[in-house]
């Protein structure tokens, strides 16, 4: 799995990317972490993204048992706090994580932009793009562009930006995604018994204007969800800030 890390102490702060997307959408969060976050953070590419390695199946647990092998070298060579961040896809496996059937207990677990309510529609189409081969990009900047717009990231950064660098990838036939298109068949995750199983304080949160989804559905799962400003769905490209802030405060950090 690709990871990238940076810091140094016990604590370990875990960010976790959304379906679609890279660990480099957390590039602005890390750029201020060595003035916010007191220990080591860590980044990485889920499965089927970016420049990790594909597997057979995408199931939320399977992305966790992935996540918790990955990280818990990390964990074992200075135990401390563990804290996730996670964001939209992210902040689930967070939630999975959360309830310690993987093999790491986190001391905090936050969610960003989880998408709570889903349609039959919405799943359906969910499973045809799982089942449809990648589609092909006569050059880079068209895919640059696709990337963009699946990871939800157009208007907000440019196809030549770091943020879209792992997105995309080059072989024979030509320019695609980086993503397994099998990873859409993630199906709808079980949020409410998520939450109820979690080990550890759970906070959920999102940007204003996230229309993915409303503050009524996400305090309909955690009353005290924070609104992280005049945002959109990627909250944490738009405001690094804000969200560090959302962080450090819940961790008891000044």
């Amino acid at each position: 799995m690709y990871i990238e890390q940076g810091g140094e102490g016990p604590d370990l702060l875990l960010m976790l990317h959304g379906m679609g997307a890279t660990g480099a959408v957390w590039s602005p969060m890390c750029a201020e972490a060595g003035a916010r976050w007191p220990g080591r953070w860590l980044v990485l590419d889920l499965p089927g993204h970016g420049a990790s390695e594909r597997q057979e199946c995408y199931a939320i647990g399977q992305h966790a048992a992935s996540v918790a092998r990955a990280v818990r070298p990390h964990i074992a060579e200075a135990p401390g706090r563990l804290v996730v961040l996670g964001h939209s896809l992210g902040g689930v496996i967070g939630l999975a994580l959360a309830t310690g059937w993987f093999g790491v207990v986190p001391q905090r677990v936050f969610a960003a932009g989880i998408k709570i309510a889903w349609t039959d529609d919405e799943l359906r189409r969910m499973d045809t793009l799982a089942a449809q081969p990648a589609k092909r990009f006569a050059t880079q900047e068209e895919a640059g562009d696709r990337y963009l717009k699946v990871a939800g990231l157009a208007g907000i950064a440019d196809a030549s930006s770091a943020v879209v660098a792992r997105g995309i990838a080059r072989d024979e036939d030509g320019w695609r995604l980086a993503m397994d298109p099998r990873a859409n068949a993630v199906g709808k995750p079980p949020l409410t018994e998520l939450m109820g199983l979690a080990r550890c304080p759970v906070h959920l949160g999102q940007g204003r204007d996230d229309a993915l989804v409303t503050m009524a559905q996400t305090r309909g799962l955690d009353p005290n969800a924070q609104e992280l400003g005049p945002h959109g769905h990627n909250v944490m490209v738009e405001a690094p800030g804000r969200v560090w802030e959302w962080v450090v405060s819940s961790c008891g950090i000044s």
